[in-house]
């Protein structure tokens, strides 16, 4: 273990004379190499300063976007329904004004509805909110939306205007998830949700032109954008926990919906009557999934509770889906961070035994597996769930800390030591590091 006491300038980690806001500013200066300079818009035509260049967006989203998608559960099992996706993502993707761009598309395991992009390309739709679509061409305005984010940059416009400075490294989530049991099971995140922090209007609306013109020239009706347009604004008054970060980072309104039809009677009137929709295809390809609709649905109601911090009550939803589909990667995930919030340590166990079972090449189920360890104080086992996690998953802050944590349980004090020092130089802040850096200052490393 390296001299922590004797380490210039991180011995003094807490006294430093920088503020948290000048502290967050240089490490997201230096953590991205953010070069100022002016770029072409691909899809304007026109200048603009862009301080991040391709090859950054590229790299921010290979570094990040593995994180999130385990965050929504991974990508599903149902690999006929993901090819599907990624077949129909590849024809849109080809029709952009990026299709140079490394796409990749995934359908993520997590029940609530969502869709989002990364900006190097990497695009992830829900299952919750493909129960929601109807045809094949909704599809593809949704994916044409989300295409349309990227090939606008509208991630690295954000970032260049400074509206990401604050919250790059604060670890906010871009899941709906069932918060009260993400906390309990001490995931936290790495600051990946902040690249997909909410769009701007005027950002929206350039994604669903871009979305209309990409399924369009994929030969797809312009009808099914229309589909897509009617959905999001019937959903936006709902107010349901389900759609919340959906309409978080995508702001729906009145006027998107109403320009939507707007372009379709006039710009693309034409092509309404030449083009599919693909209705028994998309059908089809989505059968396996819909007929687990019923545990979904379930799924979705137990985060609602969860959110409203009534675990019982969530509790008795995530049975009902798990009677559906007790299978389910996800479902017994959340049930075990139910569980674990209710602090039913050995019933917790169960069923993150089982989603690691279910799904072992996904990484969340180790560190949800880790945390019903140390809540029986069997430090041992955790640490080797957080150890496997990490092999898995790199770069995640807390499970350093709960592989520190769990050595401190085990007696290896000086490996704690460096786990809970490792930590702290990636977070400052928050109940995690108090207690590091207590125990750092009680063992007389700093």
């Amino acid at each position: 273990m390296r001299p922590l006491r004797y380490q210039k300038g991180k011995e003094d980690f807490f006294n430093s004379t920088f503020s948290r806001r000048e502290f967050l500013r240089v490490s997201v200066v230096s953590g991205i190499s953010l070069m100022a300079g002016c770029a072409i818009n691909p899809v304007t035509g026109h200048r603009e300063l862009m301080l991040l260049s391709e090859s950054q967006e590229i790299s921010l989203d290979r570094q990040n976007s593995p994180h999130q998608i385990s965050a929504d559960y991974g990508t599903t099992l149902d690999k006929g329904l993901d090819n599907y996706v990624s077949q129909i993502g590849q024809v849109i993707a080809a029709n952009s004004h990026r299709p140079q761009m490394p796409y990749s598309f995934h359908v993520l395991n997590a029940p609530y509805v969502n869709a989002y992009a990364f900006p190097g390309g990497t695009i992830g739709i829900t299952r919750g909110i493909l129960l929601d679509l109807e045809n094949e061409a909704e599809l593809a305005s949704l994916i044409g939306h989300e295409a349309g984010h990227v090939a606008s940059r509208h991630t690295g416009q954000r970032m260049t205007r400074g509206l990401l400075a604050a919250v790059v490294l604060t670890g906010v989530s871009a899941t709906a998830g069932s918060q009260m049991g993400d906390l309990v099971a001490g995931l936290g995140g790495i600051g990946a949700g902040a690249l997909l922090a909410g769009y701007s209007r005027n950002q929206e609306r350039e994604a669903d032109s871009l979305g209309l013109e990409y399924m369009v020239r994929s030969d797809y009706n312009p009808e099914g954008f229309v589909g897509l347009m009617n959905m999001l604004n019937e959903m936006s008054g709902k107010n349901e926990s389900s759609m919340a970060v959906l309409f978080s980072t995508h702001p729906m309104s009145s006027e998107r919906h109403q320009t939507a039809i707007r372009e379709v009677k006039t710009r693309y009137i034409s092509e309404k009557k030449v083009r599919p929709i693909y209705r028994e295809r998309y059908m089809d390809n989505t059968n396996r999934l819909r007929k687990i609709g019923p545990a979904i649905k379930a799924m979705q109601d137990g985060d609602g509770e969860m959110m409203r911090r009534n675990p019982q009550k969530a509790r008795e939803q995530y049975e009902r889906s798990l009677k559906t589909a007790p299978e389910d990667y996800a479902g017994n995930l959340k049930m075990a961070k139910c569980l674990l919030s209710m602090r039913q340590s050995r019933d917790a166990r169960r069923f993150a035994q089982k989603a690691r079972e279910v799904y072992p090449e996904e990484s969340q189920a180790k560190h949800v597996l880790g945390m019903t360890h140390l809540q029986l104080n069997n430090f041992e086992q955790a640490l080797a769930q957080f150890n496997d996690y990490e092999k898995v998953l790199p770069g995640n802050p807390n499970t350093t800390f709960f592989q520190g944590f769990s050595l401190e349980g085990m007696g290896r004090r000086e490996q704690s030591a460096q786990k809970y020092f490792d930590y702290l130089q990636k977070v400052n802040q928050g109940e995690y590091a108090q207690h590091a850096y207590s125990r750092l200052k009680d063992w007389g490393y700093i």
